[in-house]
């Protein structure tokens, strides 16, 4: 196989069990990384292909701000060289044009929300790697779902397994305990809380378990405080330690915290540690 052929075709996992293999030469293998390093699309963008492989984080595509030719182009790139495309913040004109571009082709598989306004494109040949990573997605209310469900999409396409649990806020208090309980007996690695109005149910999760909760306030509520700003203060004025917080509605952010810690824990406990 060409070279030049090697490049494209292999991700740096791929490149380096070639090298360990010694089908490439060190030069070969330096060569290939710093040509698929990054992919530049038109004019308008650079992907950075190797995030997944370098941080575990793959690289999300945000649609809101972004034409229809550019989100569909970043998006087509995406499933040529990585397998898959996570698009969130999708408007509805856009998820019109990512369905009429992607939902028919017959070796792709297409999964949207409207409501957490994410859609995933993937190539049917491709599997998500399991790593053993096992997070909690806690939602206070109804409202705070689209957002935990952004961060459901996020955990899951970092190899992890979640336990969900919606609508168990604290103006019923005792809805909290049973899922929690559950997830306790599981042993999950992290757990995600998405609150909005005063949004005090994220310390009160961490003031009963023993792995770190990341607080996602929400942008819901009533009046003062009604874009997130009020669930944002209580929850970076909680005095329960082992509670940190992302940035309103960061559903993202979330996930991939979460993920990394889940995913850490299962490396050791393959290693035995």
């Amino acid at each position: 196989m060409p070279f030049q052929v090697i490049c494209v075709m292999e991700d740096l996992r791929g490149i380096l069990q070639k090298l360990l293999k010694k089908e490439l030469s060190l030069e070969q293998a330096e060569r290939c990384l710093k040509t698929d390093f990054i992919e530049k699309v038109g004019n308008f963008a650079n992907l950075d292909l190797h995030r997944a492989a370098r941080t575990g984080i793959p690289e999300i595509i945000f649609a809101e701000t972004k034409s229809l030719p550019v989100m569909l182009e970043i998006t087509k790139k995406f499933i040529e060289k990585s397998n898959y495309a996570l698009v969130t913040r999708v408007t509805n004109e856009q998820m019109v044009a990512l369905e009429k571009s992607f939902k028919y082709a017959p070796d792709l598989l297409f999964k949207s929300d409207i409501n957490s306004r994410i859609a995933v494109i993937q190539k049917r040949t491709f599997q998500i790697p399991r790593t053993g990573g096992l997070v909690g997605i806690i939602t206070a209310g109804s409202s705070d779902i689209p957002i935990a469900e952004e961060a459901n999409v996020v955990c899951e396409y970092m190899g992890c397994t979640t336990l969900t649990a919606y609508d168990v806020g604290v103006a019923g208090i005792h809805r909290i305990f049973e899922p929690l309980k559950d997830m306790i007996e599981k042993h999950v690695d992290s757990i995600i809380v998405c609150a909005g109005m005063e949004g005090t149910l994220p310390g009160i999760v961490a003031s009963l378990v023993d792995v770190v909760v990341i607080g996602v306030p929400t942008s819901s509520g009533y009046g003062h405080g009604g874009r997130g700003e009020g669930a944002l203060t209580t929850m970076l004025q909680s005095c329960v330690p082992g509670l940190v917080v992302v940035n309103i509605d960061n559903g993202v952010g979330a996930g991939a915290s979460a993920s990394i810690i889940a995913n850490k824990m299962a490396t050791l406990r393959v290693a035995g540690k």
